[in-house]
């Protein structure tokens, strides 16, 4: 059965108008990255280069639009920047976006290519279902500082991707923690991209379209799903 993923109304009501798509594939091939993936980010950070024609990516109104929802629970936007920023801002950098493996490179591609926010779980790591609600501030996030694993907390009212066993992804989509991440080994996993006005339903299915055709061609044989904008 496919994951089920709720958003709380605390979360609704505080920023109207968010919606994601999932896109769900089963039988992937992952591996280290190579000519295929480093392709589909190239093309990303050109795609990216001409729509911004020269402005930073805080200009983007849907980026602005992240700004703003970080703002209302309380994140400093410049100190915590989305995940679509984070990574446009490494796009247009000298040193370019970073090659992680093909599975991670293809949704990264996808989040620098449409400016949108995109993030990858392990199906077999995710425990119960998946839940993005404003953090009590008890929930256990385990990450890793100096080398070795750790485990932080969320801010109260934070806004959280969680599961059964803890936080996934901090301050909405800022950090993912390494338990439920695409590894190389990953065979099943779900990507999700999350989107706000003024991002149409119709953008984000054709950014969800475009990624299902990049896992296709990465993982030929997969069984991919894309979902409906939520």
């Amino acid at each position: 059965m496919p994951l089920t993923l709720t958003v709380s109304d605390e979360v609704r009501a505080l920023v109207p108008g968010f919606t994601h798509l999932a896109v769900e594939a089963h039988g992937l091939v992952n591996g280290p990255s190579d000519e295929a993936s480093s392709a589909l980010l190239d093309d990303a950070a050109g795609r990216l280069a001409e729509r911004l024609d020269g402005a930073a990516p805080d200009k983007d109104p849907h980026i602005a639009a992240w700004r703003a929802a970080y703002s209302a629970f309380g994140a400093k936007p410049s100190r915590t920047r989305n995940s679509a920023e984070a990574l446009a801002k490494r796009a247009l950098a000298d040193g370019g976006l970073p090659r992680i493996n093909r599975l991670v490179d293809a949704y990264n591609a996808i989040s620098v290519a449409h400016l949108i926010p995109v993030g990858g779980e392990d199906l077999d790591r995710i425990q119960g279902e998946m839940r993005l609600l404003r953090a009590a501030g008890d929930e256990p996030f385990v990450t890793m500082a100096g080398g070795e694993e750790t485990v932080e907390h969320p801010e109260p009212g934070e806004i959280v991707w969680r599961d059964d066993a803890g936080v996934t992804c901090r301050r909405w989509n800022w950090r993912q923690g390494p338990r439920t991440r695409i590894e190389e080994t990953t065979v099943n996993a779900i990507f999700l991209l999350e989107s706000l006005a003024p991002m149409t339903h119709d953008e984000l299915l054709a950014a969800g379209a475009e990624l299902a055709e990049s896992l296709e061609k990465l993982s030929p044989g997969a069984r991919i799903t894309v979902g409906t904008p939520e």
